[in-house]
């Protein structure tokens, strides 16, 4: 035997923890929003055209940090659904502008409130303390992730 300590268990890695955490909180949320259509990447797009108005595609993608690719396939996808519509920018012809049907808002209504309660349930195991301090730590952290990429 030559003294060493033996592995740390995988339970005590942050990596290992938050890549379960977020794929337990994945499945609950595909779960949580199964009923209205979309994913949390759809619903993310519906929160961000609700909360700024009005914005192009491209100014989208840059609030979500996805491509232009895949903002094109979200931004289909959800006016197959008659939740968003496109139309030409007045200012600028070679961009389109991104708006909420009025069955869109519904939709994000909807599932905003799903998604709150699915989370409640998620961070129920947390005291609310804990919960809004792990909610807090975290906004932290990718808030930092951005100021360093500026």
């Amino acid at each position: 035997m030559t003294g060493e300590q033996p592995p740390v268990p995988l339970e005590s890695r942050l990596g290992y923890l938050l890549k379960h955490a977020q794929q337990r909180l994945a499945r609950a949320s595909a779960e949580a929003l199964a009923p209205f259509g979309i994913d949390g990447h759809e619903l993310a797009v519906l929160a961000v055209l609700a909360a700024e108005y009005p914005l192009s595609q491209v100014e989208v993608a840059g609030r979500l940090g996805v491509d232009r690719t895949t903002m094109v396939a979200l931004v289909d996808g959800l006016e197959d659904q008659g939740l968003v519509e496109r139309r030409r920018s007045p200012r600028d012809r070679r961009k389109n502008i991104v708006e909420l049907t009025p069955a869109g808002r519904d939709c994000l209504d909807l599932a905003e409130r799903a998604r709150r309660a699915m989370e409640r349930r998620f961070l129920a195991p947390l005291d609310e303390e804990a919960a809004a301090s792990l909610v807090r730590a975290l906004q932290v952290l990718v808030m930092e992730e951005r100021r360093a990429a500026e």
